[in-house]
């Protein structure tokens, strides 16, 4: 009678090949997304190793961490071998990853270019199932003093009030503002309610002398700026 071959465990591994010890000897650039995943749920199950379930894992969301990072809970938990404490550490690793990244980007000096504020944006946007509207104060520096959600919306739109855009601003005593919104669906290209919405908005911060240096459209790994595109 044929027996199971039951697979090795990563204790089993050669001392080099395994998650933690690898990271040790040769630091956190040297291991794979799935070698990290494997490490932060720490056992996989009877059939699996942790490495081996972080990769099938992986691949179930095409191997892209931005879409593992939308995953629920309950998504997570349909892994064999993923329970709630083990999901919940998925998470909070990728929500912290993200709070990272919008950090050291709100660390840059100034805003030179429209990739400055995409940098912010990003992790702030590009997830997102539904859109958000927001705005970054600046300073006569061009240096961000904050961040403002204006609205959230559904999978293709989202209101905006102009009043709200600059109440803030005023309090904040901003000598310019930046707009950025998401297109959930991937486009980049700006529809015409975006184009009227972004002139609206210019105009009305002439009249307060706060000037709208850019929008962005952003996505979940590329933008479009109005400034670069000579549209505002």
């Amino acid at each position: 009678m044929k027996q199971d071959i039951k697979p090795l465990t990563i204790k089993e591994w050669k001392e080099e090949d395994r998650p933690r010890e690898k990271l040790a000897l040769k630091g956190v650039d040297s291991l794979s997304d799935s070698e990290l995943l494997a490490i932060l749920i720490g056992s996989g199950n009877r059939k699996e190793s942790a490495v081996e379930l972080s990769k099938r894992m992986l691949n179930y969301f095409n191997n892209n961490l931005n879409e593992l990072a939308k995953a629920n809970l309950n998504e997570l938990m349909k892994f064999k071998g993923i329970g709630e404490a083990k999901a919940i550490s998925i998470t909070t690793a990728l929500a912290l990853g993200k709070r990272q990244r919008l950090s050291a980007a709100l660390t840059i000096p100034k805003i030179t270019c429209s990739k400055d504020a995409f940098e912010i944006f990003q992790p702030i946007l590009g997830d997102l199932p539904h859109e958000e509207f927001w705005i970054l104060h600046l300073n006569n520096s061009n240096k961000v003093i904050d961040k403002q959600l204006i609205s959230k919306g559904g999978l293709t739109g989202t209101l905006v009030d102009v009043r709200i855009v600059f109440k803030k601003s005023l309090e904040l005593l901003s000598t310019a503002i930046i707009l950025g919104h998401n297109h959930p669906s991937g486009k980049l290209q700006p529809s015409n309610a975006d184009k009227q919405i972004t002139q609206k908005i210019k105009n009305a911060g002439a009249t307060l002398d706060i000037k709208v240096l850019d929008h962005l459209i952003v996505t979940q790994k590329a933008y479009f700026s109005f400034a670069d595109e000579g549209i505002i």
